[in-house]
């Protein structure tokens, strides 16, 4: 299929960008490596009136740590960057995200798509999405009045809906601290397709003992989740097995036609506890 008639405007910088947004209203969407936007265009099921391609920004593609050990990615660095760590940014740190990448589709997805478009995009089974909930991470939007932080666990408000203002683009996403300790899982029925469920484990360990940690999952609601219930196992010093069934009993994902509730529930147990196995392995 073909999208619906659109007007392209080129972006040459971020100001210009964010004030091109402004004049042109709701009507707009960002494009960057386009890889959910034009699809959903070609299905018809997104039909801005503009695009606004800030691919060209270079500044927003970067990766680096920061004084206080945490790591700032901008909005355009791609999957396969990443994936690839070239400059060794990541370490054991932040290894789980360079280990998570491979599970995003295939390859030449992970080579133009960017972080910041998966984020935006604001898909519950994305696992940018998933990792920036579990870690605890910050976005960093400007727009005509300016930057401001937003905590992930704040921004995605519903399906494909963010707290993104018309008018902004995010453009860097903030892990405020190292986590050496994580892992995501995931279940998909094919190589590259999007996960039926996912989990994200950061357990916080100390002298080979486990003290307790995050758990975030993903397909199970309208939005990535955090599960208090399985947390609050880890902190009293519950098993990796009673962790994972606190988490099944504490979610209710809807039935679609990839699986009913109780098997998705019973993924849910899987993938936590294996993402428990493997954030202790690290």
């Amino acid at each position: 299929m073909k999208p619906a008639p659109f007007a392209y405007h080129r972006a040459r910088d971020l100001d210009g960008a964010t004030r091109l947004l402004a004049e042109l209203g709701d009507d707009a969407k960002v494009v960057a490596g386009g890889q959910s936007l034009v699809a959903m265009m070609n299905f018809r099921l997104a039909r801005p009136r503009h695009l606004v391609d800030i691919a060209g920004l270079r500044e927003l593609d970067r990766l680096r740590t920061d004084a206080a050990g945490g790591l700032r990615i901008g909005a355009l660095t791609t999957h396969h960057t990443v994936e690839r760590d070239p400059a060794g940014r990541l370490g054991a740190d932040f290894g789980v995200l360079r280990d998570a990448m491979p599970w995003i589709g295939h390859l030449p997805i992970r080579t133009r798509g960017t972080v910041g478009g998966s984020i935006a995009h604001a898909d519950a089974t994305a696992e940018w999405c998933l990792l920036a909930v579990a870690l605890d991470a910050e976005f960093v939007a400007r727009g005509p009045r300016g930057e401001r932080r937003i905590a992930a666990g704040d921004f995605f408000l519903g399906y494909y809906t963010t707290a993104l203002d018309f008018d902004e683009i995010l453009v860097e996403i903030v892990f405020p601290r190292p986590a050496p300790h994580a892992a995501l899982t995931e279940f998909a029925e094919r190589k590259g397709d999007f996960a039926l469920v996912s989990a994200v484990v950061d357990l916080d360990v100390g002298g080979g003992v486990v003290h307790g940690g995050r758990v975030a999952l993903g397909g199970v609601a309208a939005t990535v989740v955090r599960v208090p219930e399985a947390e609050a196992v880890l902190a009293d010093g519950g098993s990796f097995a009673e962790c994972a069934a606190a988490a099944s009993a504490a979610v209710d994902p809807p039935p679609d036609a990839s699986g009913s509730t109780h098997y998705r529930k019973q993924l849910v147990r899987t993938l936590v506890r294996r993402a428990c196995e493997e954030a202790m392995k690290r």
